[in-house]
């Protein structure tokens, strides 16, 4: 893996091909999810926590500076190599959240519905914080917060409001 270099960055070429490219989206958009569907085929075999055991990466503060080149790559590496990087330094220092075995929180995307919801989310870019910034994004997390109210039987004090009359 090459490193830019520190001097003249006025004169390199910052993305050398089209960063939102359809089929190669696709494709590696694919190989991503045959990943991480392997990964949650196989989650339970990993330990919970990141720990030195034998046969694991020794995971201790600054581990992963010491696996990572000293600057960022001069050229862009294929998802296949970045996927083996992936495996071989991250995937050993990270609490697996989503094993059966882990009992101390409630993950976030632990169900398809949650996991798939995250990708359109993430693929829009959905930027919620107000009704400007995203009208959909907004009106969908009030209604959806106001039905789980009305499931818990919540005093109507505890929902968004809107007037529905308006059209």
């Amino acid at each position: 893996m090459g490193s830019l270099p520190t001097g003249n960055l006025e004169s390199m070429s910052i993305c050398s091909h089209n960063p939102l490219d359809p089929d190669e989206f696709r494709r590696e958009g694919h190989m991503i999810i045959d990943f991480l569907a392997d990964y949650y085929k196989n989650v339970e075999s990993y330990p919970v926590r990141s720990q030195a055991e034998p046969g694991y990466l020794q995971v201790e503060p600054g581990y992963l500076p010491k696996r990572l080149p000293e600057s960022a790559p001069n050229n862009s590496e294929s998802i296949e190599t970045i996927l083996q990087d992936v495996i071989s330094d991250i995937i050993p220092g990270l609490t697996h959240w989503q094993s059966p075995n882990y009992f101390a929180y409630f993950p976030l995307s632990g169900s398809i519905d949650g996991f798939l919801g995250e990708m359109l989310s993430t693929g829009f870019n959905v930027v919620g914080f107000n009704w400007m910034s995203s009208p959909a994004a907004n009106e969908l997390e009030s209604t959806v917060m106001n039905w789980f109210g009305q499931m818990l039987t919540l005093p109507k004090s505890f929902f968004f409001s809107s007037d529905r009359s308006s059209g």
